[in-house]
């Protein structure tokens, strides 16, 4: 009866997340053709970005199996892409909390422990955050007034990484102390954390690099450093994966990224414009269509919820 509901409730979520991302991009759409654009994209390019942003998914969904087998639990590839891509719909529901929850509660239904479910999806994602900080510092570096600070920070931040097993703990029983009750904070593993930071590192240079090619694409020239398309674009998808208010980050990653267009030297208030728009159309098909695709095969195959029970 409780996996009846929590597959009905799974269900009307992913409608709402398809229904909302559905009226996203025919939103963008409709700004792009109102901007009076014209392009003559090259195809070959953006069908080679489209293939890094798709190799970085893939590098984050094995980081992610690995960081649930830190655990001692294992999780097939196919069913952990599965997970990772129809999870990934929820972040086009309101407070980014879905898409956590989502890869938590399908992972046990795989038999995954409950411990391992939901530790590994809350170190994933907040490693993915603070690694995507780090590398829009180190990046971004030359640009900031501040450049050693920010270069400073950034080693301080991968520090914290490294040494977050050891800290979270910690970090526990002194706010234990200082509340006066102890706190049951679980324990990281540190090849759980470590694997997440090298995952999600990698999967944001791919990213960037894949940005640039479809800057290419788009506008027939990509000028600037790599570093520069890394930081621009990892510092508006990480502003717009904050702002909890804007499902998907709609809205604040385009300013964002026009902005730090601007602010990098890449493209004029113009051709920032035509690329905010297009980057955000190309991404949200990019991150749907996925999984769109393993829904309708669950559907075609009938699914069934596995008989193992989640320990």
């Amino acid at each position: 009866m409780r996996r009846s509901a929590t597959r009905l409730v799974f269900a009307l979520l992913a409608v709402a997340a398809v229904l909302l991302a559905a009226r996203a991009i025919a939103g963008q759409w409709r700004a792009f053709r109102d901007s009076g654009a014209h392009l003559s994209p090259r195809w070959s390019l953006i069908a080679l970005s489209s293939v890094l942003v798709l190799v970085a998914y893939a590098v984050l969904v094995e980081t992610w199996r690995r960081t649930v087998r830190a655990w001692d639990a294992e999780l097939p590839w196919g069913e952990a892409a599965r997970i990772w891509f129809i999870s990934n719909l929820g972040r086009y529901l309101p407070g980014k909390v879905w898409q956590i929850g989502a890869m938590g509660v399908m992972a046990q239904e795989q038999g995954v422990s409950v411990v391992a479910a939901t530790g590994s999806a809350l170190v994933i994602n907040l490693v993915n955050l603070l690694a995507g900080v780090g590398v829009v510092l180190v990046t971004g570096a030359e640009f900031f007034e501040a450049r050693n600070a920010a270069l400073a920070f950034g080693a301080l931040l991968l520090a914290g990484i490294v040494l977050a097993p050891r800290l979270v703990p910690f970090i526990g029983r002194l706010a234990g102390k200082v509340i006066g009750r102890p706190l049951d904070v679980p324990t990281l593993p540190d090849r759980a954390v470590w694997l997440a930071a090298v995952g999600c590192v990698v999967a944001w240079l791919l990213y960037g690099v894949a940005f640039q090619c479809f800057v290419a694409g788009i506008l027939g020239q990509a000028p600037g450093r790599t570093s520069s398309y890394i930081a621009a674009f990892t510092g508006s998808y990480l502003a717009g994966y904050i702002a909890l208010f804007a499902p998907g980050g709609i809205g604040v990653r385009e300013g964002s990224l026009i902005f730090a267009l601007g602010r990098f030297g890449l493209a004029q208030a113009g051709a920032a414009g035509v690329i905010s728009l297009t980057s955000r159309l190309w991404l949200t098909v990019l991150e749907v269509l996925p999984g769109l695709v393993f829904l309708a095969v669950d559907a075609l195959r009938g699914r069934r919820p596995t008989s193992s029970t989640p320990s």
